[in-house]
């Protein structure tokens, strides 16, 4: 198909599975990421900026091509404040979405999470919902959100609480509120990828156990 993937959030857990997996697939014949730290990978098909993200003169004429992934996203912790978290979470995911369809791109796939609604009275889960309302009303000709659970998988900063909460939900979730189960990086960068090459027109949203469905193929 000869793809031209652009990929925000590429240096976390689900970002660096989705750009491995879009390397090693035919479809795709550039991978370009939008990063603030070198990726450390050196490959033919990727194409590595080094950005201020919050300096869009500096980036938005370098997003073209088919289709935006956005993984971007960080804790309170990781941010240091509810400002800087909403400027990573909502700012500047919604400043690329916007750039992305005004530059031509057709397609916008977006991780959220599971619970995302604006009106939330949880901080995290209300500017998730909050940047879905916005992105939705930006007329991308194929738009899917992802609403995974609890991510499992290799992170450069261990979340200890994480770490010791995910195999519970996995023990919990194993026989009583499987659509809270637990989901692995790969399976949701995968989950990502088949929105782009197996399109459904009729679907936007993908809750947490349907991004299994979608990862498998169904």
């Amino acid at each position: 198909m000869n793809l031209t993937a652009n990929v925000i959030g590429a240096t976390g857990l689900v970002g660096k599975q989705l750009v491995g997996q879009l390397l090693g697939n035919d479809n795709f014949e550039k991978v370009r990421i939008f990063v603030r730290r070198d990726f450390g990978l050196k490959h033919p098909k990727l194409e590595e900026h080094i950005v201020d993200f919050s300096d869009t003169g500096a980036w938005k004429n370098l997003l073209t091509g088919d289709v935006l992934f956005s993984a971007l996203g960080t804790t309170l912790k990781q941010a240091g404040s509810k400002e800087k978290q909403y400027e990573v979470d909502f700012t500047f995911n919604l400043n690329f979405a916007q750039k992305a369809k005004e530059n031509g791109i057709e397609n916008y796939v977006l991780v959220s999470s599971i619970g995302a609604n604006a009106k939330s009275n949880i901080f995290y889960t209300r500017i998730k919902g909050e940047l879905d309302d916005s992105v939705t009303k930006l007329g991308f000709k194929n738009l899917v959100i992802l609403r995974p659970s609890s991510l499992t998988g290799e992170r450069d900063k261990t979340r200890w609480m994480e770490k010791m909460s995910i195999p519970v939900a996995r023990f919990v979730t194993k026989f009583v509120l499987k659509k809270y189960r637990p989901i692995s990086g790969e399976t949701v960068a995968q989950a990502m990828i088949n929105a782009v090459l197996k399109p459904d027109p009729e679907k936007t949203i993908w809750e947490a156990d349907e991004v299994f469905e979608l990862a498998a193929g169904k």
